[in-house]
C-alpha cells in the first residue's frame, strides 16, 4: 500500500480544517452564516465537519466512498436548515434531510453490504448524540476506528483489490487525528456532515472487519462506549430536564440509541399524549423510562427537547 495518500489525507484535513474554522469565524461574527455559527462559548463556527466529509469521500474506496457523499449532503442541508418544522406536522426540515439521507445509504450500500447496510445508516443515530460536548465524537471514532485497525491485522482480513483492508479504518483514523485539536478545544463543531459522516465511514470498516455480525456487535459496542462516555453529561439531562430520578446505565443506552429530535417525533407517533409509567426493576434497569419517556404528554410540558447544556455547549439534536 502507498502510505503517501494516508499523509496527504493528515495534511489536507488539518489545514483546512484550520482555513475553514477561520473562514467560518470571520463570518459568523458579521452574521453571513446563519445556522453555520453559534454563540456558545462566545461564538463557534459549525459544521467544519465538511472538512473531514470531503476528504473522507475522496480517499475511501470505490463504492463506499458514495455512502458518504450522499449523508454528508444531507446532513449538510440538516445544518443549513436547522431547527424548522414542517407546518403541522411533528418533524422538522432537518430531520426529514438526516432521515432521506439514512434511507439513501440503505438503498445505495444494500448491494454491497446487505443487511449490513441498514446498521450503517443507523450508526449515524448514537454518533450523533455523542457530538455533544467538544471532542467526544472523534474520542469515540479513534477509539473505535484503532480496534477496528489491529482486529483487521490480527485476524488477516483478505486485501481489497490489493489494498490492505485496514487502509479504510486508517483513513478514517488519521482525518479524526488531523481534525481532533480544534474540536476538543472547543474552538469549533462537526455539525451534522461531520458526525453523519464518521458514523457511516466507522460502519463501513465494521462491515470490512467481519460482515454483518462485526458490524452487529460493534454498533452495539460503540453505542455502550458512547453512553458511558457521556454518563455524565447524559444524567444531569435526564435527572433535569426528564425528571427520571437515579437513572441507570440502561437509561443512558437507550437515550443513546433513540434521543433527539427524531426519537422523539417517533414517540409522539407511537405514544401520541400517553405516558406510562415504569415500575418493574428488571424494566427500569434496562432503561424503558428513557424508552417511554414522552416529551409530549400533557404532563411533560417542562421537557424542553431542543437544547440542553452541559458544561457550556450541548445542543440536543
Amino acid at each position: 500500500m502507498n502510505y503517501q495518500y494516508i499523509i496527504i489525507a493528515f495534511i489536507l484535513t488539518f489545514v483546512f480544517t484550520i482555513l475553514l474554522n477561520a473562514v467560518f469565524r470571520f463570518l459568523g461574527k458579521n452574521g453571513l452564516i446563519g445556522n453555520l455559527f453559534t454563540e456558545v462559548r462566545g461564538g463557534t463556527p459549525r459544521a467544519i465537519g465538511l472538512i473531514p466529509f470531503i476528504v473522507l469521500s475522496l480517499f475511501f474506496l470505490p463504492g463506499y466512498n458514495d455512502l458518504i457523499l450522499v449523508i454528508g449532503f444531507f446532513a449538510f442541508l440538516d445544518d443549513l436548515i436547522g431547527r424548522r418544522k414542517i407546518g403541522n406536522l411533528p418533524l422538522e426540515w432537518g430531520q426529514l434531510s438526516r432521515g432521506i439521507g439514512m434511507i439513501a445509504v440503505i438503498i445505495l450500500g444494500f448491494p454491497i453490504m446487505g443487511y449490513s447496510a441498514i446498521l450503517v445508516a443507523l450508526l449515524v443515530q448514537p454518533v450523533n448524540i455523542s457530538d455533544m460536548q467538544p471532542g467526544s465524537t472523534c474520542i469515540i471514532v479513534i477509539l473505535m476506528s484503532l480496534f477496528t485497525i489491529l482486529a483487521m491485522i490480527m485476524l488477516g482480513i483478505a486485501p481489497i483489490a490489493e489494498i490492505p483492508v485496514f487502509y479504510t479504518p486508517l483513513i478514517l483514523l488519521v482525518v479524526c487525528l488531523a481534525y481532533y485539536p480544534l474540536d476538543f478545544a472547543g474552538k469549533i463543531m462537526l455539525g451534522e456532515v461531520g458526525n453523519h459522516s464518521f458514523a457511516v465511514a466507522l460502519g463501513i470498516s465494521f462491515y470490512m472487519l467481519g460482515g454483518f455480525w462485526a458490524t452487529l456487535i460493534l454498533f452495539a459496542v460503540t453505542t455502550v462506549l458512547i453512553a458511558f462516555i457521556r454518563r455524565n453529561s447524559l444524567r444531569i439531562f435526564l435527572i433535569r430536564k426528564l425528571k427520571i430520578k437515579n437513572p441507570s446505565f440502561g437509561d443512558y443506552i437507550v437515550d443513546v440509541l433513540t434521543g433527539g429530535g427524531l426519537g422523539d417525533a417517533l414517540r409522539r407517533i407511537f405514544l401520541r399524549k400517553n405516558q406510562f409509567e415504569v415500575k418493574n426493576p428488571v424494566l427500569i434497569l434496562l432503561g424503558f423510562r428513557r424508552l417511554l419517556y414522552n416529551p409530549f404528554a400533557p404532563s411533560n410540558k417542562q421537557y424542553i427537547p431542543n437544547k440542553y447544556q452541559v458544561n457550556g455547549s450541548l445542543e440536543r439534536k
